[in-house]
């Protein structure tokens, strides 16, 4: 049987245990499936955190790693109506220990209903940089805020994988925006994307000056990326009746939990994995139609890195250090 360049996971904990190995190359599972040959896959902080603990299924190891991929369709089940042999296609699948593979890998399959067409104005690259990143931007301040034109909106990590994604789109709903960032460098960079004004967090308390940008009011929207001490402070950042969405586990003690109580502030967790992990097809088919989104042909996506698939520990550890402008992408 032919094979197939594949990074396995062989044991929770750190990057030796990513192998690269040869595996029988994968064959389509059921009628509805194609098969990619892979040119991208992206990196992003959920890849890390499942190798540390092998996955949602620790039991089941060894597992093929990476949500994000782009790739070429390779092969098509009988009753695929929806791509053809050579299609140019990119998706969020598997990667997380389900029993569906994920991209650190030369070929994978996955369910047509889930996989969108590249946009022509994409490279490979930029478009396994793109779904996981811009589906959770877009359920954060689209289906859970409701983000509205003339809103404010705090950012934080702005120019992260995620934050400079939510940049451009607050911006498309044609919201104010004000970030954190940590340097003069990545301010600059959240400027040329739209924000409105940026706070270098480490130089400034960004509460105050999110206070003093909106005239002591609040933000009506927070949205998190960073978790720990930042969402328990931007309680005092956010409106009354304000909105609050966290990618997290806040740790916060009373006396905020007693702030946000005070404010009538909405507390949203957004965990753009649900549908996949719970098997909620109509769910991930809505998901898909977000990167059939025309607002695609608009985007400015960063990418700060790009390795061979063969470096993917040094990619895990970039990733982990923090303070990464953009996505790391592999090529394979």
């Amino acid at each position: 049987m032919e094979n197939m360049k594949t990074v396995l996971l062989t044991a929770a904990g750190n990057t030796e245990n990513l192998q690269i190995t040869k595996t029988d190359l994968i064959q389509i599972s059921a009628p509805d499936f194609i098969r990619v040959r892979l040119q991208a896959a992206g990196v992003n902080p959920v890849d890390y955190k499942m190798r540390t603990k092998g996955g949602v299924n620790p039991d089941k190891l060894p597992i093929v790693l990476g949500c994000d991929g782009a790739g070429i369709v390779d092969a098509i089940g009988d009753a695929v109506t929806r791509f053809k042999v050579g299609d140019e296609v990119y998706f969020f699948n598997g990667g997380v220990g389900t029993k569906e593979p994920g991209n650190y890998a030369e070929y994978t399959i996955v369910h047509q209903d889930y996989v969108a067409a590249k946009p022509k104005n994409l490279s490979m690259i930029e478009a396994a940089a793109l779904p996981l990143a811009w589906i959770t931007a877009w359920e954060s301040l689209i289906d859970r805020t409701k983000l509205q034109e003339n809103q404010t909106i705090l950012i934080h990590a702005g120019t992260g994988g995620v934050g400079h994604l939510a940049i451009q789109l607050a911006k498309k709903l044609s919201a104010k925006v004000v970030v954190t960032v940590s340097s003069a460098e990545k301010a600059e960079f959240a400027q040329s994307l739209g924000a409105d004004h940026c706070i270098n967090y480490t130089q400034t308390d960004f509460v105050q000056t999110t206070l003093d940008w909106t005239y002591g009011e609040g933000v009506d929207v927070v949205f998190d990326t960073v978790g720990g001490d930042t969402f328990c402070r931007s309680i005092a950042a956010t409106k009354i009746y304000g909105k609050i969405v966290t990618l997290l586990e806040p740790p916060c003690d009373s006396n905020a939990i007693k702030t946000a109580k005070f404010r009538n502030l909405s507390l949203i967790y957004e965990l753009m994995l649900t549908p996949m992990l719970q098997n909620m097809h109509q769910a991930r088919i809505n998901q898909r139609k977000m990167l059939e989104s025309n607002l695609i042909s608009e985007l400015q996506i960063k990418i700060s890195q790009i390795l061979p698939l063969e470096q993917v520990a040094e990619a895990h550890k970039l990733l982990e250090a923090g303070h990464t402008t953009g996505k790391i992408v592999l090529t394979v």
